[in-house]
């Protein structure tokens, strides 16, 4: 109960806090000060009616157990009318026995002289008026139990249980066994949701293994057409044209005639290739659904001189929705797309969209400082929306608690926004002189965070979809600062040194521990900062422009970039400057991304958020594309280096961020458009 009620109090306080009622909190505090009750805690009742008996305070005594019996004992039932009467005579026993043992005899013959008339009537009482005139009472066996150690400490216990046992009963506040039981509820609701989801998994799967649709060549598409129509011309055949030579007609076999009988062969050099072919298409048929793994060169023909179908990067286009998993013939594909669902709460382009490190919550912003947290799991439903007078530029979700979301803004403010509360805890004021905040990163022990702040330049990296897009040279490039801040004191700890100048920094991310930091920057550089002695270990310039957006390899050895050359990078982490593979990407992975409209508009935005996300085991890599997102297979043995698998599709407008969140065996590609949609693909892995 008093935990109960410790816990309303701050929450009220909390809310005048949030509202600015200063007035109304400082009542509140003057009142909790003089408050009788304690906050219904019983240890602070006990020490309070001591406090009384130790001070003499005869008349704060009696007026504060007053004010108990009026306030929380006349609610009792008749039949603890006795209990209470009982403890009120011990607890001035107690006081009476206490004067006397400090030898206050003044105070003692006080209290009888005060209370004659009330405890005259009362036969347990009656004895204890000669109290006073006793030379030695704790000798007395009529008084002697009352002076011993024993019977204080019982009364004190009785008395404690009396008060726990009644606000136990009162039901004044349920708190306590609400929160236990909503926190059950949540429990059992996410097991249930885990459930839920792999059995959905587990059943499309067996169905597609029931029922395997494959894209088929055409002239096996067209199969049942073609037997069709060899049947009806061999039937009419064999009654209106006679063979030419009669000798060959001997030797070949006689088919059966659909009326029972059999028929003649087919007049005509045309009627055995057709046969022929008949033939081998039903062989082919029936090889191509026993056998679908056999290993067939990917530019193959059928014999009717048309290629198979292929997406781009050698790998076979499979149907719909829940496909099964061949690429290549006789290549298994990395994933099973489940389904694809839409959240379109955004009316304007995208520039962030992350999902938090607990996998349930999605935070995403758009160009009009709109952010969007959601959850997707069992369904799509906003939790909260964060609208801001100054424009918003980054977000980050915290990494403990999760519930935290750091928001970067244009005025040089980063504010630490509760998801659960839908309230602002801190607002941060970076610096001034660099006011646009383009970075945000959490240390995954969440007792800091690193935060990129540039000064003003052109609208070229403001995030704002914009008509033309401005750059400086790399020379010229925008004065920045990358800050280390303590999530707990709220302040600055360091500024890091970025040589050879102060640049604006454009991505950073951790490692898993946190002890290392990479980050790409305007002027190409990467740069690899040691978390642990707060300096930069190596930097090396990466890409002929600036550099969008950085990560770290699945083993931490390496990290990948993506820059304004287009071209994705993996960088060796031990040797300085070292690529270990490098592939072009198309504009419409790395952008800028263009959205053209009628009579020759066209809007045009910069990357700001992540570029590419990786799968939970690091081998496939996502990115983005004008109509989705697209995977590729990373280590390939081909010679790009890169092995397109999977496009996710579903976009009517470029894809200008992505993220890629796994649980179980499913995972959760993420990609937001300039129309301001996002798909929420879910994919099974195959594993192998």
């Amino acid at each position: 109960m008093g935990s109960a009620v410790e816990r309303t109090d701050e929450h009220v306080r909390e809310y005048l806090i949030y509202r600015g009622f200063t007035g109304t909190l400082k009542h509140l505090d003057s009142d909790m000060k003089a408050d009788k009750e304690k906050g219904f805690r019983v240890d602070k009742i006990i020490d309070q009616l001591q406090l009384f008996i130790q001070t003499f305070d005869l008349n704060g005594l009696k007026d504060y157990w007053g004010y108990l019996d009026r306030r929380l004992f006349c609610r009792l039932e008749d039949i603890y009318r006795p209990t209470v009467s009982k403890l009120r005579t011990s607890l001035f026993r107690y006081y009476v026995v206490y004067t006397v043992q400090l030898k206050n005899i003044e105070k003692t013959q006080e209290f009888f002289q005060r209370q004659a008339q009330e405890l005259q009537g009362q036969p347990e009482w009656r004895d204890w008026f000669i109290l006073p005139f006793m030379p030695a009472p704790e000798q007395n066996p009529l008084f002697s139990p009352y002076f011993s150690r024993q019977w204080s400490d019982t009364f004190l216990v009785s008395l404690h249980n009396f008060l726990s046992v009644l606000f136990q009963c009162m039901h004044i506040l349920f708190f306590d066994s609400e929160v236990q039981r909503t926190t059950c509820l949540q429990e059992e609701n996410d097991q249930l949701r885990h459930m839920l989801f792999s059995l959905q998994g587990e059943a499309k799967l067996k169905k597609q293994e029931e029922m395997v649709h494959h894209k088929l060549p055409p002239y096996v598409q067209n199969m049942d057409h073609l037997t069709v129509f060899w049947k009806t011309n061999r039937f009419h055949v064999s009654y209106s044209v006679k063979p030419k030579d009669p000798v060959a007609a001997s030797k070949e076999p006689r088919p059966v005639c659909s009326a029972g009988g059999t028929s003649d062969q087919q007049a005509g050099s045309t009627s055995h290739p057709r046969q022929r072919r008949h033939q081998d298409h039903e062989k082919e048929r029936k090889e191509l659904f026993s056998k679908p793994q056999i290993q067939v060169s990917p530019t193959k023909r059928g014999e009717s001189g048309d290629p198979e179908p292929q997406l781009e990067g050698g790998t076979t286009q499979v149907s719909g929705e829940g496909q099964r998993g061949t690429g290549v013939l006789g290549v298994e594909h990395p994933f099973i797309k489940l389904s694809q669902e839409e959240y379109g709460e955004h009316h304007s382009s995208i520039m962030y969209c992350r999902v938090d490190c607990s996998g349930r919550r999605v935070a995403s912003l758009d160009v009009d400082g709109v952010i969007k947290v959601w959850s997707f799991n069992p369904i799509m439903q906003t939790k909260a929306t964060i609208m801001s007078k100054s424009p918003l530029l980054s977000l980050e979700w915290a990494t403990k608690p999760d519930r935290l979301l750091l928001l970067g803004s244009g005025v040089g403010t980063v504010r630490l926004y509760d998801t659960n509360a839908k309230k602002n805890l801190y607002e941060m004021t970076i610096d001034e002189t660099h006011s646009r905040i383009l970075s945000l990163a959490c240390s995954p022990s969440g007792t800091s965070f690193v935060c990129s702040a540039a000064a003003h330049a052109g609208p070229g990296r403001s995030g704002s979809v914009t008509e033309t897009v401005q750059r400086l040279p790399n020379h010229l490039s925008v004065s920045g600062q990358l800050l280390l801040w303590d999530t707990k004191t709220v302040k600055q700890q360091l500024q890091f040194s970025l040589e050879p100048g102060p640049v604006a920094i454009n991505c950073t991310a951790f490692n898993h521990n946190g002890n290392l930091l990479v980050t790409g920057a305007a002027d190409g550089v990467i740069r690899l900062f040691d978390m642990q002695r707060y300096d930069c270990a190596m930097s090396w310039r990466a890409h002929d422009g600036e550099v969008y957006s950085v990560e770290f390899s699945y083993d931490e050895n390496t990290v990948f970039s993506i820059g304004e050359d287009g071209k994705f990078i993996q960088w060796n982490i031990h040797r300085c400057g070292v690529k270990q593979s490098e592939n072009s990407l198309p504009q419409d992975a790395t952008g800028p991304f263009v959205l053209s409209g009628y009579s020759g508009y066209k809007q045009v935005q910069v990357p700001r958020g992540r570029l590419f996300a990786f799968d939970s085991e690091g081998q496939h890599v996502l990115t983005c594309s004008n109509n989705g997102g697209l995977i590729y297979r990373l280590n390939s043995s081909s010679d790009s280096g890169l092995e397109k698998v999977l496009p996710l599709g579903g976009h009517k407008a470029p894809v200008v961020t992505v993220d890629w969140c796994s649980a179980m065996d499913c995972g959760t590609c993420l990609t937001a458009s300039m129309d301001g949609k996002i798909k929420l693909s879910t994919l099974l892995a195959q594993k192998s």
